[in-house]
């Protein structure tokens, strides 16, 4: 398979699958992954199925900013004395707004994570540690057999102080600075370079 970067990329046949992207890409898919990890990791534990559960979700609702926006938003129509009602446990609302409560839930603090977008940079950071990328190469089976190269493999490495130029390329929609981010964290592979502008898959160890 050539290695000769991105213009030649698809030439013998590696963009027959669709799951082999530009690594800018599986960049940004890494980042949201990670950012998934950390808004489940620190959220409510308990189940909105227990009544521990529903009353924590009910007081973050309740006392943070777009509280009753983020219920409204996943259907939740209720009247305040109502949701004052679930938030005291004096009354249980029905399955079907239990999910929707824990719905309201997740998108808030999704958002709230995202919006402090300082927490994650130092959770990518680590102090000055970095985080580890394992980046998968691309697929090669729809490569011309004798285009194929037998010596790709998985890499792994820890990547340090281009974190906080990701999460702000990453909220602000900026794919070209991502594109640089990618050249630089494969700038490390030398003569590999080339053969990771594309991949498979991108893990975050975050």
């Amino acid at each position: 398979m050539s290695t000769d970067g991105w213009k030649n990329f698809g030439r013998y046949g590696a963009d027959g699958d669709p799951g082999n992207v530009h690594g800018s890409i599986g960049l940004a898919r890494a980042l949201e992954d990670a950012l998934e990890r950390m808004v489940i990791e620190g959220g409510i534990k308990s189940p909105v199925t227990t009544r521990r559960g529903l009353g924590a979700r009910m007081r973050y609702l309740r006392t943070t900013r777009g509280g009753a926006r983020a219920l409204r938003e996943a259907g939740v129509t209720a009247t305040p004395a109502t949701v004052r009602a679930w938030a005291a446990g004096k009354q249980t609302p029905r399955p079907a707004t239990r999910e929707a409560i824990d719905t309201a839930y997740w998108n808030l603090r999704a958002a709230n994570v995202l919006a402090n977008s300082g927490a994650f940079k130092q959770h990518l950071n680590r102090a000055g540690r970095g985080s580890r990328v394992e980046i998968h190469p691309v697929n090669q089976q729809p490569v011309d057999e004798n285009r194929r190269r037998d010596n790709l493999r998985v890499r792994s490495f820890q990547v340090r102080y281009v974190w906080d130029d990701a999460v702000d390329a990453l909220t602000g929609g900026d794919a070209s600075k991502l594109e640089e981010i990618w050249d630089d964290i494969i700038a490390d592979l030398d003569s590999d370079y080339g053969a990771y502008q594309y991949v498979s898959h991108i893990g975050l160890g975050a």
